[in-house]
This record gives C-alpha cells, sequence and structure tokens, in this order.
C-alpha cells in the first residue's frame, strides 16, 4: 500500500481507550495519559499501551487493530499492517490509526511487561470500563532513571504533581 491510502487523522484518545477495553484486551497504560490520568498537567499525543502477551490477547488486539486501520509510523510512505509477529515481540510496535497514535509496548524500562507491571498499578474507571494505570509512584521512579530529556523535563512536573496529591491526602485526613 503506499501513501495515497492513509486515511486523514482524527485525534482521540479516549475512543481508542474505549474500543480496546469494548474488544476486551488485556493492558496496562503506560506514558502521558496515564500521568494524566492520575492528575498530572501534561501534554501527550500517542496511548502508550503494555499488552498481556498471551495468544487469546493478542488475538483481540489484533482484531481490534484491524477495525480502527491500524498501520505502523515509518519515516516512508510504506503503510505496513501489524501483525501477530510484531504483538509477540519484545519490542514497540508504533501504530497509526483512525483515532490517532498507539504504542503497544511489549516491555518498558527494565524489561517489565504486563505481569511485572501489573502490581505497581491503580485501577481507574473510564466510561463504564475498569483500567489498569501504571501508578504515577512508578511513572515517576521510571523518569528519575531515564536519560531522555523529555522525560527528565516532565520528571519536574510529575515529582510536583505527586506532591500536591500527598499534601491534600495528608490535609483530607
Amino acid at each position: 500500500m503506499d501513501s495515497k491510502n492513509k486515511r486523514p487523522q482524527v485525534f482521540d484518545l479516549s475512543t481508542l481507550l474505549k474500543g480496546l477495553n469494548e474488544a476486551g484486551v488485556e493492558f496496562v497504560l503506560v506514558g502521558g495519559v496515564a500521568a494524566v490520568a492520575q492528575g498530572a498537567p501534561v501534554t501527550t499525543f500517542d496511548l502508550d499501551i503494555v499488552h498481556r502477551q498471551t495468544d487469546e490477547n493478542i488475538g483481540k488486539l489484533m482484531k481490534f487493530l484491524k477495525s480502527i486501520g491500524a498501520y505502523q509510523r515509518r519515516p516512508d510512505d510504506k503503510v505496513i499492517e501489524p501483525d501477530e509477529r510484531d504483538l509477540k515481540g519484545k519490542g514497540h510496535v508504533l501504530l497509526t490509526t483512525r483515532f490517532g497514535p498507539l504504542d503497544v509496548l511489549a516491555v518498558i524500562e527494565k524489561g517489565r511487561g504486563f505481569e511485572e507491571l501489573l502490581p505497581d498499578t491503580v485501577e481507574i474507571e473510564f466510561q463504564g470500563f475498569k483500567v489498569y494505570v501504571l501508578s504515577l509512584e512508578t511513572i515517576v521512579a521510571l523518569k528519575r532513571e531515564s536519560k531522555d530529556p523529555k522525560d527528565q523535563y516532565r520528571l519536574q512536573i510529575l515529582e510536583e504533581t505527586l506532591r500536591q496529591i500527598s499534601k491534600k491526602n495528608k490535609d483530607d485526613e
């Protein structure tokens, strides 16, 4: 497929999140949207998830990705749809969809996948669904170890958000 077949994008990350839940995909929400969901005032332009890598879950994820016209983000004009091998690997699958960018990650820092991240999540209610979201404390800990300048910039904002949440919780006691 060439670039003429690319669809115009709508930027609707909540539709992506709702669609993943309706499809029954098991995942942990990580990245900027995870921080925003916990009160951090950061801007993000994609949805980052770490998916459970079972055959059943990958099948559900593949079906969902096809339904939203997902294809790999690339520097050239080639349009390549993801396949199950991409989702079974240990890398990142960076996708463009009709609703905006979706990054499907096998693991994040320190090689932590779905099972390893689950204990460090909080459950957040979203449009009638429970979503596992990487805790803000864990996000901050990971950003502290990152060498990425973007992560270092966000770290100050995330740490301040944690301080404010902690202060509010103490005041509420």
